[in-house]
């Protein structure tokens, strides 16, 4: 099997669980044509624009865990990672708003499984660091 089949394999799996542990609860959150949209656009990465989606989102987990002991998410670093953020959506976003961004921060203080996520690896209060410095950076 060649790499780029491989690869493809890789995304549909990738897709295959992300549905089976989250689809009903992102249709009903986003509708159906949204997670369709952003589910063909993952479907259309090239592997080089998945290793920078992959670690983009490693450089924010990095700069987060230092941005964090600053206790200022409106500090320059701090809106550096929310611009990053910005940045890592668009590799599954098919169009960007401020309010859908505020939104997404939301969730990551409203549920625990994204609180988890930027708490473990940048430290207790990551999360509501990361939320606050997306509010500013995505203000109206």
């Amino acid at each position: 099997m060649a790499d780029e089949q491989k690869f493809e394999g890789f995304k549909q799996q990738q897709l295959a669980d992300n549905e089976a542990k989250y689809g009903k609860e992102i249709r009903n959150a986003y509708g159906a044509e949204t997670i369709q949209k952003a589910n063909n656009q993952f479907e259309n990465l090239t592997e080089k624009q998945y290793t920078d989606m992959q670690a983009t989102a490693d450089m924010i987990l990095t700069n987060l865990k230092e941005a964090v002991k600053t206790s200022n998410p409106a500090s320059e670093a701090a809106q550096e990672i929310a611009k990053l953020h910005k940045y890592w959506l668009s590799f599954t976003w098919p169009a960007y708003s401020k309010a859908a961004h505020r939104g997404l921060a939301e969730m990551y203080i409203a549920d625990q499984r994204f609180t988890k996520y930027y708490d473990e690896p940048a430290g207790e209060g990551a999360a509501q660091f990361l939320r606050d410095a997306i509010h500013i950076f995505a203000a109206e």
